[in-house]
């Protein structure tokens, strides 16, 4: 390898065969660079930026190389703006959660309000999917053009306008509506916000254990929802939608905390941080990673486990009201030990997962997951099936995150964005699709049904994850937080 300095740094050889030396090396150096595709020629462009050239004997071969080594990881913490980004993507997370667990607690009130059976009150479940398609679409674009600032105002503000209608209990067609807005942004671990983060955060350095710190927030909102809203709504004797006033304020606090924390992420900082994106068709990006089978996999997994998580944790106080008998208040405090068990499985299993690998992970985990599962049907008591589903939670926290990080390793930098905002997009329309399913057939069979059909997709999930290559998502070491 020859090093090259910049222009002004120069220095000139003393014999003429050492200069016509450099300068035949300079000008192979430019000819290999004008006649590389442009998908090449940022690369070369952006260490050049850095006050160097790199010339190895094989150019090609450098270029395409580069994208993935010449910057080192960032870190949460490298910078305090850094933390406070952290801090705003786990807000973020935070009121997702809130928004996904609090629909199981609602679902009784909702049908009592607007005199609505299973199959029409499961369209709730079903509208984001709107949502979340448009966003897997416009995602690259707007990193492209507006940078994260750009998913740090328009996220918050589309489900900030998703909860002001909501709050206003409108006819349940316009509150069907209200749900695409709160799809648009991210409702089930998907949409603008969520896949950028995910994408972002999952680069990073110690990805698994940050992500599981992440999505760890995911699961306190799914935690505290429950509690809030069968507080509310049971014991202070509140409409359902007074919980809205709560999450227009929290829309509100991260809109301003993300503004504040992206403002200096802009487009143009974008596209020179990312030269092969700037220069590549969009279209032909898209093209890329749908053709890409690493993202499918990644993709169908995602919408099989979130479809796992969003019915079980919208349907267990349904199920344990109607076929379990228990009052209405214990019922609703069931559901919060499913989201305790996600959230503590996302922060402590983030660790094991970066010891064990992801692969292997994954396997283990879904299996303790079929175990509590079928104690949660087959065990007919109350406080088993409590223990059962909580339990469950606590092995099926971690499967979002460990995704991510197993598409960060598996697939080119260059494809993070619009790879990851597709699996996730995909990921959400299950926690669309499933759920109302669930609720579709519950009508003609009654809520039981929800049961066997999660079981099938747990094993179904396993099938898809196994066919992951298992090069390069081995553990490594003992995870350890920069």
């Amino acid at each position: 390898m020859r090093v090259m300095t910049s222009e002004d740094d120069v220095i000139e050889e003393k014999t003429t065969y050492d200069s016509q030396t450099s300068e035949s090396e300079g000008t192979k150096h430019c000819s290999c660079v004008s006649g590389h595709n442009a998908e090449k020629a940022p690369v070369h462009s952006k260490v050049e930026e850095d006050g160097r050239q790199v010339v190895t004997e094989d150019p090609e071969s450098q270029a395409s190389n580069s994208e993935s080594t010449d910057a080192p990881l960032q870190r949460w913490n490298q910078s305090p703006m850094h933390v406070l980004r952290t801090l705003v993507a786990c807000l973020g997370l935070f009121i997702m959660g809130l928004n996904d667990a609090a629909y199981g607690p609602l679902i009784p009130y909702l049908e009592r309000h607007y005199h609505i059976a299973y199959t029409t009150v499961s369209l709730v479940f079903l509208s984001p999917i709107v949502g979340y398609s448009a966003s897997a679409l416009s995602n690259p674009r707007i990193h492209l053009r507006f940078g994260q600032l750009g998913i740090a105002i328009i996220a918050p503000s589309s489900r900030l306008i998703a909860y002001l209608i909501i709050s206003q209990h409108p006819p349940y067609p316009v509150l069907v509506i209200a749900y695409i807005f709160a799809g648009y942004a991210p409702v089930v671990g998907n949409g603008l916000e969520d896949s950028a983060w995910n994408a972002w955060i999952g680069a990073m350095s110690s990805a698994n254990e940050v992500l599981g710190f992440l999505h760890g927030f995911y699961g306190l909102g799914g935690v505290l929802a429950p509690i809030a809203a069968t507080s509310m709504i049971a014991k202070a004797g509140l409409q359902w939608y007074t919980f809205y006033y709560m999450m227009i304020g929290l829309g509100a606090l991260e809109l301003l905390l993300a503004v504040l924390a992206f403002w200096t992420e802009t487009g143009t900082k974008y596209r020179q941080q990312n030269a092969r994106a700037n220069t590549e068709d969009q279209g032909g990006r898209t093209r890329e990673a749908l053709c890409n089978r690493i993202v499918w996999i990644c993709a169908v997994f995602l919408l099989i486990y979130v479809g796992i998580e969003v019915a079980l944790g919208g349907w267990t106080v349904t199920y344990m009201i109607r076929i379990r008998h228990a009052p209405p208040f214990p019922a609703g405090m069931s559901v919060t030990g499913f989201w305790l068990g996600i959230t503590a499985g996302r922060v402590v299993l983030g660790f094991v997962t970066g010891w064990i690998g992801e692969r292997l992970a994954v396997l283990i985990y879904l299996s303790f997951s079929v175990c509590f599962h079928l104690i949660f049907w087959l065990v007919p008591n109350f406080i088993a099936s409590t223990v059962g589903v909580s339990l469950e939670g606590f092995f099926l926290g971690p499967m979002f995150p460990v995704a991510v990080v197993a598409a960060t390793k598996l697939l080119p930098k260059h494809l993070h964005v619009g790879g990851i905002g597709f699996a996730a997009a995909l990921g959400a329309s299950g926690a669309c699709v499933l759920p109302f399913a669930v609720g579709a057939i519950a009508q003609a069979k009654g809520v039981q049904v929800l049961m066997p059909i999660v079981l099938v997709m747990l094993v179904v999930d396993v099938a898809v994850w196994a066919l992951l290559p298992g090069a390069g998502l081995q553990g490594q070491r003992l995870p350890k937080i920069r």
